[in-house]
């Protein structure tokens, strides 16, 4: 078996979640010749500088760092040739060209956050909790010319809990897919990783996972109190999910933020006014009221419900629908 330190490899990602595998394979000492992520841009309202987290790792373990604006450039595909790769490793970045991914001759793995084939796309995690399903996982693939449909390596799967928010489950499976690609490069190096056609481990109608935008993200009241709740924790706590509320004494109205739910078993029998309960804002759904304990109104900061309730008469609170 070739040697960890013979073993060249550059690492592909951008934000935090590509952070954890990285530092996995950097702590493991294996031989990371360069790490290549999304150029510098100025962000926030100073227009300050800002770097990927991928980047500012790098920078810290000081690691060779390339970030191209055009993945086809002449000069950046020179670059990559020079590193000598055996194997690149992807972990939430861009699509990459043919002329990139087919350059190793190991080949080009990505690391995907759910059970391939389903739920390809921009925001796998935020859809599998959306949707209710009782579990998820991470899969590594070879990259080939369709996005998300390369040949399974492997993958390791994950219970998701019925109150377990995105962002929670984020966590879990970043940790979960430093180990799977550690695993997975082990295989490569022994000549054993042995692709799997992803069809041949499709069952039924396969879910997808497009990229979420704002206007997705409003809640429908009119659902049935297991939707909204996915919904909720699906999208918390980034993009959030969000709903208008109408205040009938101050005769406005005004956008908030949820991101935290419970289900309750009392049946709501007034499909408009919020009501407060010691353990929570109560929200009319079609069928039972949500109990909700995390919340932003639009120009505040996030707080939960007695914070919220202190300085606000909820009753006075009602849904838009």
């Amino acid at each position: 078996m070739i040697k960890k330190e013979d073993f060249r490899i550059v690492f592909m990602g951008t934000p935090e979640f590509a952070v954890c595998i990285l530092d996995k394979l950097v702590q493991d000492n294996y031989s990371i010749v360069g790490v290549i992520t999304a150029p510098d841009k100025p962000a926030g309202r100073g227009q300050q500088i800002n770097e990927s987290a991928v980047k500012k790792y790098a920078v810290e373990k000081q690691l060779n760092i390339l970030q191209p604006t055009n993945l086809k450039d002449e000069t950046f595909i020179n670059q990559l040739e020079d590193l000598r790769a055996d194997l690149f490793i992807v972990v939430a970045f861009r699509m990459l060209p043919e002329v990139v991914w087919a350059m190793p001759p190991k080949g080009t793995i990505n690391l995907h956050a759910s059970l391939l084939p389903n739920y390809r796309g921009a925001a796998p995690i935020n859809w599998a909790v959306i949707n209710g399903d009782k579990e998820t996982g991470v899969t590594s693939f070879f990259i080939e010319k369709e996005i998300d449909t390369g040949k399974i390596i492997e993958r390791a799967k994950l219970s998701i809990g019925e109150n377990e928010t995105v962002g929670e489950l984020h966590d879990r499976l970043m940790n979960l897919g430093a180990i799977v690609i550690e695993s997975t490069v082990q295989k490569i190096m022994k000549g054993e990783a042995i692709g799997i056609e992803q069809l041949k481990l499709a069952e039924g109608e396969l879910k997808i996972a497009p990229k979420i935008f704002k206007q997705d993200c409003k809640i429908d009241w009119n659902q049935n109190i297991d939707s909204i709740h996915n919904f909720i924790r699906g999208l918390s706590p980034y993009p959030a999910a969000w709903c208008s509320l109408k205040n009938s004494v101050k005769v406005e109205e005004k956008t908030f933020k949820v991101f935290l739910s419970e289900k309750t078993n009392t049946p709501s029998n007034d499909y408009t006014s919020l009501r407060e309960e010691i353990d929570g804002i109560y929200f009319p759904c079609k069928d039972f009221y949500l109990k909700v304990t995390e919340i932003q109104m639009e120009g505040k900061r996030k707080m939960n419900f007695k914070e919220f309730s202190a300085g606000n008469n909820v009753s006075d609170w009602q849904i838009e629908h």
